[in-house]
Formats: C-alpha cells, structure tokens, sequence
C-alpha cells in the first residue's frame, strides 16, 4: 500500500475517492519506563523507552490505517496526518488519518 503526506502520489494519477480512513492505538506507558523517564528528568536526554514506545504505536497506527484502506478496496491512502492525545494519566492515543484512494493503472 503507497501512502503519502502528501495530496498526491507523484507518477501517478488518482481514479477515484474511497474515504476517510483511520487507524488509532492507545498506548501505556509502564512502571520501567516511568523509573527511567525520573532519572532523566534529573539529569537531561532522550527518554529512549518513550521514544520506542511511541515509534512502535505509530508503526501500530499506520497498519490499521492500511487495514482500514484495503478494506475498502483502496490502492493508497494521501494526505496522512498524525494526531496525539492524553486519554488519562500515563496513557496516550496515537491516531493516523487519511484519504483512500484508487489509483489509475
């Protein structure tokens, strides 16, 4: 599946418009984590727990986004954006969006 931040996918021309597509994961963040965000916060730097975490919850997003696509028969999705928010404390929704559509051959 092509996607695209983009309106367009470059050498190719869309046929058609499917739809809004989604894909979202809720992430929590764990105890080890947490030990290793204080001491950070103490003396400076990357998070690196965090930082894997969210890359994996992304990764996660975009999947079922694809899924999402496919499912309704979409050869790409354009013009993706990413979203983020706080569901409660020590939680975050990664959400991912865009347009399915087909593609000329």
């Amino acid at each position: 599946m092509i996607y695209s931040t983009i309106e367009t996918i470059p050498g190719r021309e869309i046929q058609e418009t499917v739809g809004v597509v989604t894909g979202n994961v809720v992430q929590a963040k764990h105890i080890g984590r947490d030990i290793m965000a204080g001491l950070k916060g103490i003396v400076g730097g990357e998070i690196r727990g965090y930082t894997e975490m969210l890359t994996e919850a992304r990764d996660v997003a975009i999947q079922r986004l694809i899924e999402d696509a496919r499912g309704k028969g979409a050869d790409a999705i354009v013009g993706i954006r990413f979203t983020t928010s706080t569901i409660m404390d020590g939680s975050s929704e990664i959400m991912v969006f865009g347009t399915a559509v087909k593609l000329k051959p």
